[in-house]
């Protein structure tokens, strides 16, 4: 396990306060991260460095010993942080947030310059984000799937839909010749001949939306493969192609023609996404405000 120098800043207050509360308050961090660093410490220097009594967080004599050690080296640092970075408003809260990519570069991205405090987005694997958010690590995630972790909450707030969508000058009128005449073999068969694009880190849902409307796994592979979602909206606007995505990261392209909505699918596949936050938090206004613009673009549940 590798040292975090937060982990001591974090003991410091700690030990000065008496409170996890406190302490999290005078460092902008929520509890549960106060507490994660507590305990990250206490597993590296291997023993134990407060007793919890009610109300009051009482050190230890190893920890009197620690807080003597470090208090000098702690007090400087904490002094070259105020004179090298004085210009800089250190007073702002940090809020920080777990979402896809695309979702970020959709909703939320364009208000970053605006928001009054500070915010750190994470993104990765859904249910890395709930253990994050339930051990303080994150204060509000965006998913489309819920936990069971009893501290944490979720309210659906939008809806989403995966769709096939084309290229704005895409020829689509055998595709739907085929499925009027309800020849499914025949429209597979004619779109796994077309140009596809796809994600390197998602194939999911195309491979759902395949399975739930021929039966099968798709068996082709995409000829392009991007970065992320967004990339992928860019490439086919105004041109030819084929894609399997949420139809709220296309719904402006898809409004001035310059992507097609192909097919829903006679089964579609439709997502509810959810905010997940912890029940108890020293953030509720900040996350209210970013909710506030996911509401914006919300599709009603």
């Amino acid at each position: 396990m590798a040292l975090n120098l937060e982990w001591f800043r974090t003991f410091k207050t700690i030990y000065e306060t008496g409170s996890l509360t406190t302490t999290a308050q005078r460092l902008f961090i929520s509890q549960p991260g106060v507490s994660l660093h507590l305990n990250s410490l206490e597993s590296y220097v291997g023993y134990k460095l407060f007793d919890r009594a009610a109300r009051k967080m009482v050190p230890t004599e190893r920890a009197k010993m620690l807080y003597n050690y470090i208090l000098e080296a702690i007090n400087k640092l904490e002094a070259a942080e105020e004179h090298f970075f004085k210009s800089s408003d250190t007073h702002k809260p940090t809020v920080s947030i777990g979402m896809c990519l695309e979702t970020y570069q959709f909703t939320l991205e364009q208000h970053i310059a605006s928001l009054p405090f500070n915010l750190s987005i994470k993104f990765g694997e859904y249910p890395d984000m709930q253990h994050d958010l339930d051990n303080g690590l994150l204060d509000l995630i965006i998913t489309p799937q819920k936990g069971s972790q009893p501290n944490l909450e979720y309210q659906p707030f939008s809806k989403e839909r995966i769709v096939l969508v084309g290229g704005g000058r895409q020829d689509c009128a055998e595709f739907k010749r085929l499925l009027k005449k309800k020849d499914m073999e025949g429209a597979e068969n004619w779109l796994k001949e077309q140009t596809w694009y796809s994600t390197a880190a998602d194939m999911e849902n195309l491979r759902k939306f395949w399975h739930l409307n021929f039966n099968r796994h798709p068996d082709f592979r995409p000829n392009y493969i991007v970065p992320n979602k967004c990339s992928i909206v860019r490439c086919m606007s105004d041109g030819t192609g084929f894609a399997v995505i949420p139809d709220f990261l296309c719904r402006q392209e898809l409004q001035t023609g310059q992507l097609k909505l192909v097919w829903e699918g006679e089964n579609t596949i439709e997502n509810t996404l959810y905010f997940g936050k912890r029940k108890k938090t020293m953030f509720a206004k900040e996350i209210s405000m970013i909710e506030g613009f996911f509401m914006e673009e919300a599709v009603e549940v």
